[in-house]
């Protein structure tokens, strides 16, 4: 299959799925000078794209037929499938040549599933989904971990470019969701960490902003406490992430680990104490929210602490 150059100002491009990153991802296409075709389930959420003089479709099968690539980023992988593979879908609008890219963490089967029905239509199909968060996504540096043919990655450089700093190519169809899954992974018991150092910083006494200067820059450091340890501390849990998707991304680690007959315990706690947290009204909430569950442990209402 032939791929057409892309180009700001030739290449035409939708986006479905304009939420907490995706509006802003697609804005950077649009700031790049990309045409840009959009849809989301609630239009009110697109309204500022649309100012800025995007395009609007009534529904993702006729952002395809407007588009020579078609960038999703949705919820769940029943959204994904519902999207992309569903009879009002994507896949239905595309025509041969046309490239489908899915950013949303899903299931590494549903994958490879999307890339074989598209081939069926001499369509491309990659994964790309992103790691980085609601700051990643606005300042274009998001990590983009990608799965899909060489010559249809390649071609997409210049949108690669535009909304993220560490962009790899990890191989096949799906190998793109497994990295991402091994980003979650890392991600889960970070944030246990995380938040049981500053329930204990804070249960002795210190201050968790000097703390922070010192722990923060040494081997103890990482993305998650110097980008969301100031948020816990200041008791601002919006979300760069949901709870609800990181349980979703959690329980698809946890299926692939079972197939490939792994233990991993430690990811299983994290699954756990998540969907404490939601259980507890926590689930729209961004995912440094679980600091609320564990101090709820230790009888500890956070956000109302002296």
């Amino acid at each position: 299959m032939a791929i057409a150059p892309v180009e700001p100002g030739k290449t035409r491009i939708g986006w479905i799925g304009t939420g907490v990153m995706g509006a802003s991802m697609c804005g950077h296409l649009l700031d790049r000078g990309f045409s840009v075709t959009v849809f989301n389930r609630t239009k009110a959420k697109a309204q500022g794209l649309l100012d800025r003089g995007a395009a609007w479709a009534d529904s993702p099968r006729q952002v395809a037929e407007a588009s020579d690539v078609v960038f999703t980023i949705v919820g769940f992988p029943h959204d994904v499938r519902q999207v992309i593979l569903g009879p009002d879908g994507v896949l239905e609008g595309c025509s041969p040549g046309n490239i489908i890219v899915d950013m949303t963490t899903s299931e590494p089967s549903l994958a490879v599933e999307i890339a074989e029905r598209a081939k069926e239509k001499q369509v491309w199909a990659i994964d790309a989904p992103v790691s980085g968060g609601d700051v990643g996504a606005r300042q274009g540096t998001l990590s983009i971990m990608i799965g899909g043919e060489k010559e249809a990655v390649e071609a997409l450089g210049p949108c690669w470019e535009a909304m993220g700093k560490t962009i790899v190519h990890q191989g096949g169809p799906g190998a793109g969701q497994h990295t991402k899954m091994v980003n979650q992974i890392l991600i889960a018991t970070n944030m246990i960490g995380v938040c049981e150092a500053l329930l204990y910083g804070y249960r002795a006494g210190l201050d968790l902003e000097t703390v922070l200067k010192s722990v923060a820059s040494g081997a103890a450091g990482s993305w998650s406490l110097s980008n969301l340890g100031p948020r816990i501390i200041q008791n601002n849990f919006d979300p760069g992430f949901f709870v609800e998707h990181f349980i979703k991304d959690m329980g698809i680690a946890l299926a692939e680990a079972k197939r490939m007959n792994l233990c991993l315990p430690g990811l299983a706690l994290a699954h756990q104490l998540y969907i404490a947290l939601k259980a507890q009204g926590h689930g729209r909430d961004g995912t440094h929210a679980l600091e609320l569950a564990l101090a709820r442990l230790s009888g500890l209402d956070w956000k109302n602490r002296q």
